[in-house]
């Protein structure tokens, strides 16, 4: 299974709205039981989740934390849901991801989100649960947890941990956090090539507006779409070759190929 690239979070608790995130180009809606949801309607939204009826995008959903009020009745919520994958905020242990995988059968995928310093110093157990496809980062939270601004700089660190770990652990390349400004595409969009230059396979969007400067940041760019070519035409056997200036040997090779199939 491969990780959605731009998955839309809508609230739980507004169930008209669950159509229209699966009518945008998002490849994903994320049903959010959690901070979308006041304490008041967690149990609306938990019963939206079981009469959700979306059919046209996977459907993933963001449980409450473990810990949490709510936790025990989401997990009994799982099994009967249709889900394409699972979120778990502020991962810390991988018993608690046993347990979500039990709850739901043990073959939905499982995204846990790292928003807290705990949960990045245990990213290894929590890599190893075999039904993580993924790793999220909750960069907000994250940056709350740890007392910093959330800014590029500050969390540089946590982002190459995450994706050198998820490597590492041969797991798919983790989603990047929200950016939380709405109406900005060329902030968004700059802030997801970002990521994607770090090694991210995507990242999450909290409005429609969101989805399209993402997904344009995760596609090969027109540059780099004729690099790769004239670098595929020119490498004819094992040996380097000169292309544009640079000596093109097995490993850029190997980045134009990619570039092509992401290019479709």
């Amino acid at each position: 299974m491969r990780a959605p690239v731009s998955p839309l979070f809508v609230p739980g608790n507004r169930p008209e709205r669950f159509e229209k995130a699966a009518a945008t180009d998002s490849d994903a809606i994320i049903i959010d039981l959690e901070d979308a949801v006041d304490a008041s309607q967690k149990n609306e939204a938990r019963g939206n989740l079981a009469n959700h009826g979306v059919t046209a995008k996977p459907v993933f959903v963001r449980i409450n934390g473990a810990g949490t009020d709510w936790w025990d009745r989401d997990l009994a919520a799982l099994g009967s849901a249709g889900l394409a994958g699972i979120m778990v905020p502020k991962a810390e242990a991988a018993d608690d991801l046993a347990a979500v995988a039990k709850a739901s059968g043990g073959n939905v995928p499982i995204i846990p989100l790292i928003e807290t310093v705990v949960g990045l110093e245990n990213l290894g157990e929590i890599l190893r649960v075999p039904q993580v496809l993924c790793v999220g980062f909750g960069s907000l939270d994250f940056a709350l947890d740890l007392g910093c601004q959330p800014t590029w700089e500050a969390l540089l660190f946590t982002r190459s941990r995450l994706v050198l770990e998820s490597r590492g652990a041969g797991r798919l390349p983790p989603i990047d956090g929200v950016t939380p400004t709405l109406d900005d595409a060329e902030l968004i969009g700059g802030d997801a090539a970002r990521a994607r230059a770090m090694g991210f396979g995507g990242k999450l969007a909290i409005h429609p507006k969101q989805v399209a400067p993402i997904l344009a940041a995760f596609r090969p760019t027109e540059k780099e779409i004729a690099w790769a070519g004239r670098v595929l035409a020119a490498a004819t056997s094992d040996s380097a070759v000169k292309v544009d200036g640079q000596m093109v040997d097995k490993p850029l090779v190997e980045r134009a190929r990619r570039i092509q199939e992401a290019a479709g």
